[in-house]
């Protein structure tokens, strides 16, 4: 046989023989392919009614039960671990008084993880509601509350302009020895402050720390009179304040005295 001959026809057997391994070797892997799938339905149709039987409370929530949480949750469809709508868990979760935020994740095979944020309460708002530290107004209730709580009230969306006001003024009066124990915001922005001492602050609409130091920096005069007690203090002035007093109960003379 010619020697070109002879090459091309065994060139021929090798391509023959990949062509035959390139196939098998495809065959191969759909076969293999199609008993994953196989075996991955199965296995899916044997646990399609696995269920949650197991819950897990992660954080530290303080003013919120853990059978209020479990009672939240099973509102909804535990019945399939896959069908479970995780999104559905953590609203109902978040629609409890005292839960800012949560975030739920299921764990195979039965069980489903909550984490809770409670809100962090700073004051009283309007009496009926309560402020979180950034400022939001919520509705709860428990008797775990701090009776030393302050009293903010103003206007519905002014929430967190009193909050910030609050504790800027609150910083400022302290460093001087005072403590702020409520702040109001009327209809017309105007400002006023209350002191655990009685001492009622008209700070009007503008200059309000101005204000507010200007009352620090004549204070101390005013405690000087024996017969009477700081009721009212006026700054709604460019320059200058007014100033009501009260007459002093018997016993509270008594004490200054001894003072």
């Amino acid at each position: 046989m010619h020697p070109f001959l002879e090459k091309a026809q065994q060139l021929k057997q090798q391509l023959n023989w990949s062509l035959i391994f390139g196939v098998s070797f495809f065959l191969a892997v759909v076969i293999g392919l199609i008993e994953i799938t196989s075996g991955v339905s199965h296995w899916l149709v044997e646990n399609k009614d696995a269920q949650i039987k197991h819950l897990t409370v992660l954080g530290y929530p303080k003013y919120t039960d853990e059978k209020a949480i479990t009672a939240a949750i099973k509102k909804a469809d535990l019945s399939s671990f896959f069908e479970l709508d995780v999104k559905h868990v953590q609203q109902l979760v978040q629609d409890l008084p005292w839960v800012a935020t949560a975030s739920v994740r299921k764990q195979w095979p039965d069980t489903i993880q909550v984490y809770v944020v409670e809100h962090e309460v700073v004051a009283h708002w309007n009496s009926d509601l309560l402020l979180n530290q950034s400022g939001q107004a919520f509705q709860a209730s428990s008797d775990k509350l701090d009776d030393n709580l302050p009293q903010l009230y103003g206007p519905e969306g002014s929430e967190e302009e009193a909050w910030v006001a609050f504790k800027q003024f609150d910083e400022m009066l302290r460093v001087n020895g005072l403590t702020l124990t409520s702040l109001a915001l009327s209809e017309r922005f105007s400002w006023q402050l209350w002191l655990d001492n009685g001492i009622r602050l008209n700070l009007g609409r503008k200059d309000k720390a101005k204000r507010v130091q200007r009352f620090i920096d004549v204070y101390p005069r005013m405690e000087q009179r024996a017969d009477a007690q700081v009721d009212t203090i006026d700054l709604r002035y460019d320059t200058g304040l007014a100033v009501s007093f009260k007459p002093m109960q018997e016993e509270q003379l008594q004490n200054k005295s001894k003072a």
